[in-house]
């Protein structure tokens, strides 16, 4: 393209812009990028972030979790717990409306009922669906019995044993209540034609282009959301995101690529001083653990080292955490030296669970004790990681080699790398589990060895761990259920299944015009309270 012809393109759209800007003064429309593009708008499709976000400006469920990631209120009101921990009885509000729709009588959206959040909930079960979400019940609710509604206001969910995550279960997207009537109207379409009861409802979609919803004036919390419209654009490029973030064309970024971190971020992982009053940097615990994992299916370890604990032990050892942290993130995350268990969950504690510090001297006694003194005999342990995290599996294996462990990296692409590890034909690989909801349930069940793989990677087996777990499950009493948590954690940093790497953290960069933004751990996107000073 010629730069006269740049020059032209580049003031029309400059004047267009100037004119839809002055009609948009006195409306509030939070803008933001979507790197990886969205999909779908079907909430039992939401299955990663980008469409998390979306969905949950457009749908609302049974109940939610808050700032601090203690489940309140959202559609229910209330709810009671039966004795045996088995029943669930949800009382629904009676002012929830679904957004207008050609598809209901004269147009206008009607109220939201008990048996609406009983077709959403069979519907993520029912294999026709072919919901992402399909095992967030299995083996947990009868999909025929287990969802009842008592009357238009009264919701009752029956488990085939106790499962005491529910709750958090029941927060996630793919529980968002839908009408029965819309999904049946456009199938597989209703994808483009979303329809809750959310604080923004749906306006157009031009997929790979913008995505624009608008705000609900009848949504049930009064006075929200504070926005006019929310605008998303989708750039597959963080560079160019980040320099339209700058322009003051996005109101927000979620998270700093490596290729601009050292501009915006100092090793502490704070802001740099000449980005202060420009912009401001959110940061919060995020429910995600990296971590690196060993196979442990004796029928495939035969002659690998990392089938002996020592070896194990020794890797976890044997490189610096807090190092890793400072020089390749910026600061961002916190060192995984507790367990499995991340950072941000009300049952984190590291006085209970202490996991591994850097310790290169316990780490040459561990190969000594492995039979391999100062690594003599040991051969190459090869580790298998993304594109992403090249740089920290050469990092470890740098200071490993220092010790005596030789650990020789190969990158794959994502996908062949989880073919590979849920095929367990992966001895040595990279990793991460992100919380789906906040109980450390749901980062335990990684080593429960009834499951499958996924999440269970490693194939770890101990019968005392699946004892502790069984009963976590039965348990409601919070302060006990953590101290089953806590002791299985320390069963992971024992037995070394996985290399824990860091806990990671939620980086947002903000508008300074922007106010009422609040972050958990879950990293959802929260905009009921957003406004945007003119």
């Amino acid at each position: 393209m010629s730069i006269q012809r740049f020059l032209i393109i580049w003031a029309t759209v400059f004047l267009f812009s100037s004119c839809q800007t002055k009609q948009a003064e006195k409306r509030q429309v939070f803008r933001y990028n979507v790197v990886d593009g969205i999909a779908t708008l079907d909430p039992a499709f939401a299955k990663n972030q980008s469409i998390i976000w979306a969905v949950k400006q457009l749908y609302n469920t049974l109940v939610e979790p808050d700032q601090q990631l203690q489940i309140r209120p959202s559609l229910a009101q209330s709810w009671e717990v039966s004795p045996d921990a088995k029943v669930y009885t949800f009382h629904l509000r009676t002012d929830v409306f679904f957004h207008d729709n050609d598809v209901f009588p004269g147009g206008k959206g009607r109220k939201m009922i008990a048996s609406d959040v009983v077709y959403s909930l069979q519907r993520i079960m029912d294999p026709a669906t072919a919901s992402a979400g399909a095992w967030i019940f299995n083996g947990k609710v009868d999909k025929d019995k287990g969802f009842e509604a008592l009357d238009d206001s009264t919701f009752r969910l029956t488990l085939l044993q106790p499962f005491h995550p529910v709750l958090g279960i029941l927060s996630m997207q793919y529980c968002s209540v839908i009408p029965h009537e819309i999904v049946e109207k456009y199938g597989k379409d209703f994808r483009k034609h979303p329809c809750g009861t959310g604080p923004f409802q749906f306006d157009y979609w031009e997929e790979g282009q913008a995505l624009v919803l608008h705000k609900f004036p009848h949504y049930f919390e009064k006075g929200l959301p504070y926005l006019d419209a929310v605008k998303m654009s989708f750039l597959d490029n963080k560079a160019t995101e980040f320099l339209l973030f700058r322009q003051g064309q996005l109101d927000f970024m979620n998270d700093i690529d490596a290729s601009f971190k050292d501009e915006v971020l100092n090793k502490k992982g704070e802001l740099k001083k000449e980005w202060a009053g420009k912009m401001i940097l959110d940061k919060a615990p995020q429910l995600n653990v990296e971590y690196f994992g060993f196979l442990l299916d004796s029928t495939k370890i035969h002659q690998s080292p990392t089938r002996l604990k020592n070896i194990r032990l020794a890797i976890n050892y044997g490189f610096d955490r807090a190092k890793m942290i400072t020089y390749l993130r910026n600061g961002i995350g916190t060192p995984a030296n507790a367990g499995f268990i991340p950072q941000g969950l009300p049952s984190f504690d590291t006085s209970k669970v202490k996991g591994y510090s850097y310790n290169p001297a316990k780490a040459r006694q561990l190969l000594k004790e492995a039979g391999y003194p100062e690594g003599k005999g040991l051969p190459p342990i090869k580790l298998l990681s993304i594109p992403i995290y090249e740089d920290y599996a050469n990092y470890v294996a740098n200071q490993l080699q220092q010790i005596g462990i030789t650990v020789q990296v190969e990158v794959l692409q994502k996908a062949l790398l989880l073919e590979q590890t849920a095929k367990s034909d992966a001895l040595f690989f990279r990793g991460s589990w992100m919380g789906d909801y906040a109980d450390a349930e749901n980062y335990l069940a990684v080593f429960y060895s009834k499951n499958p793989a996924p999440p269970n990677y490693t194939r770890y087996k101990n019968p005392a761990y699946d004892k502790l777990y069984e009963a976590a499950l039965q348990e409601n009493n919070d302060s006990v259920r953590y101290s089953l948590y806590n002791q299985m954690d320390r069963m992971i940093v024992a037995d070394a299944p996985v290399v824990p790497l860091f806990y990671d953290e939620v980086i947002h960069l903000i508008q300074p015009n922007v106010e009422g933004m609040e972050t958990n751990g879950l990293n959802q996107l929260e905009l009921r309270k957003v406004r945007i000073k003119q």
